[in-house]
């Protein structure tokens, strides 16, 4: 019921079109009740021998092709309206699901894979759209015709209307029954069919990986075992909810039987003519056949609903802290950090970073070392806002940045990372991210600061080559090269540089060190690295484990304490 009421509220949003849909089923189930009393009245006009009244047939047969024809403009129209309805409905869940994504923290999508992200707005989506459209489609008008013969029965024939009543709804709990067995077998294909999608997204996305390590076969293997999962329960679904259309139709079929064979004695007592009794097993059909379409349609809800309770989950997530309001005002930023006390840990029951402090000057170029999972690039996640501190304080220029706009923290930062991001389109784009206010020659000259200049000139159609996602049959030097261009291209007050030559050739690599060192002169930089001869020049070194700084200062100082820094650095550069 919560799902339903959520679904319900988001049609409100559509309350004329829902009235017109309610308004052509009404007119259409009228007509559809009017249609049997002419069919009744024609049997009447044929009753007896040579008694046939040939003129009243001919009117009545007009009127049924003119209420037949109207009627069946009703439902053409009611349809259109009701797919009008529904897909406005799922437009505007998938927005919401989508602007949700926006906006949640970093803890989320971390702990989430992305196929079941994708999942959950495309394929559960739809499957909630399907069932939504024949929810529609079908309920009113069986709301409408089931009440509307309801009247006519009790008008004819009071007391055959009494025993339909009485035995249809044996139909509804049989249908309850199944809808409530099938709803939870649903949930587990959803949830299923969400595992598939996520393993297809990342062995596609990752299969340079999975064939260099050859790992197809256990890829085949897991794959095969969901797939198995997902046909199992979507058998036992779809056979269950099955069941639901012929088990109310027995019913409803020996509904009608009993109508036929009641409706027979009183014909045969004159208290019913037969086109009478013609109108009334009409009226039976009538009324019995909405139980079986609205069964069909509490099965495809129970189908629709647990998709769609699977999405507003993902619309209830939590967002990510808001932005301070009023925001403090971020002005002339120099690149004065600091950190105090500060405490932060991803997963609560593991300590990462403790009691860590520190107090970045203006210009300062500020090297962070240490072994893998040591807390390096939690200080950057943590510097940029993508996670907020469990503890203690990050301030700019004497702003704590969780009163500050995210935007405009980051707009102060510019940031190379290990990971390379490139978009479909020209290699121009994904320089200038779009952005048109860069002059042919601001591109062509920070392309030749990065040495990415030289092999753009190669390509095909220079800086107007279109590539794929993430780059295309670019290499990862190359994509990381246009990453660092981007850089080059305008240089915010603070540069963040993550493994920013980790894919690159050690001779373009020096040339590059020499165009970072003249980038960052005056610049506040943070240079996470593990080859420790790009760091040698740092102002200051961070040597970094178990989320606590254990030494600092510069390369030869470090060296000079003969600590662990110095293990580090020797493991690298002596035999």
């Amino acid at each position: 019921m919560r799902e339903l009421k959520r679904v319900l509220k988001y049609a409100a949003t559509y309350r004329l079109l829902i009235f017109l849909s309610i308004t052509f089923a009404v007119v259409s189930a009228i007509l559809a009740l009017y249609a049997p009393i002419i069919a009744g009245n024609v049997v009447d006009c044929i009753m007896g021998e040579g008694n046939v009244d040939f003129a009243m047939i001919k009117v009545l047969l007009i009127r049924m092709g003119i209420v037949v024809l109207i009627s069946a403009l009703c439902q053409w129209f009611m349809y259109g309206v009701n797919n009008r309805i529904t897909y406005g409905v799922v437009r505007d869940v998938r927005n919401d699901a989508f602007e949700k994504i926006q906006i949640l923290p970093f803890e989320y999508l971390d702990g989430h894979q992305q196929g079941e992200i994708v999942s959950k707005i495309i394929a559960d989506v739809d499957q909630f759209a399907d069932g939504l459209l024949m929810g529609f489609t079908q309920l009113f008008t069986g709301i409408v015709t089931i009440l509307g013969t309801l009247v006519f029965m009790f008008y004819l024939q009071w007391q055959i209307a009494a025993m339909v009543v009485l035995l249809t709804p044996v139909s509804l709990f049989v249908a309850k029954f199944i809808a409530t067995k099938s709803y939870v077998l649903f949930r587990d294909q959803s949830k299923a069919r969400a595992e598939q999608t996520a393993l297809i997204d990342e062995m596609v996305g990752n299969l340079k990986v999975v064939k260099a390590f050859g790992h197809e076969d256990e890829n085949q293997r897991d794959f095969d075992e969901i797939n198995e999962r997902l046909a199992s329960t979507s058998l036992r679904a779809t056979f269950f909810s099955s069941l639901t259309n012929p088990s109310t139709r027995m019913v409803n079929n020996t509904v009608y039987a009993f109508v036929a064979l009641f409706g027979a004695f009183e014909c045969i007592s004159g208290i019913m003519s037969v086109g009478e009794l013609t109108i009334f097993l009409s009226y039976a059909t009538q009324y019995t056949k909405p139980f079986n379409e609205i069964s069909g349609v509490v099965t495809e809800l129970q189908n629709a609903l647990a998709c769609a309770r699977r999405v507003f989950e993902l619309i209830d997530e939590q967002p990510q802290i808001p932005d301070a309001d009023p925001a403090a005002q971020l002005n002339e930023v120099k690149g004065n950090i600091e950190i105090k006390d500060v405490d932060f840990s991803y997963d609560k029951d593991r300590e990462l970073i403790k009691d860590l402090t520190l107090s970045v000057n203006e210009g300062q170029r500020v090297a962070i070392v240490g072994p893998t999972g040591s807390g390096k690039t939690t200080i950057i996640n943590l510097l940029m806002r993508f996670y907020d501190v469990d503890r203690g304080s990050i301030s700019i220029e004497g702003n704590d940045i969780r009163k500050l706009k995210r935007a405009d923290i980051r707009k102060n930062y510019g940031m190379v990372l290990q990971e390379t991001w490139l978009r479909a389109g020209t290699i121009r784009d994904n320089i200038t991210l779009g952005r048109n206010d860069f002059t042919d020659e601001q591109i062509v000259e920070a392309a030749k600061k990065s040495h990415a200049h030289s092999f753009i000139k190669r390509l095909p159609e220079g800086y107007d080559t279109v590539i794929g996602d993430d780059g295309g049959l670019l290499s990862q030097g190359q994509k990381q090269l246009l990453c660092i261009t981007r850089l080059m291209l305008q240089v915010p007050p603070m540069l963040i540089l993550d493994e920013a030559t980790s894919s690159i050739d050690t001779r373009t690599e020096m040339r590059i060190q020499r165009a970072f060192k003249k980038m960052m002169d005056g610049r506040t930089s943070f240079i996470v690295a593990h080859r420790l001869s790009t760091i040698k020049e740092a102002d200051r070194i961070l040597v970094m484990k178990d989320g606590h700084i254990i030494e600092q200062g510069d390369h030869e100082s470090l060296l000079l304490k003969n600590g662990f820094y110095s293990k580090l650095y020797k493991s690298q550069f002596e035999q």
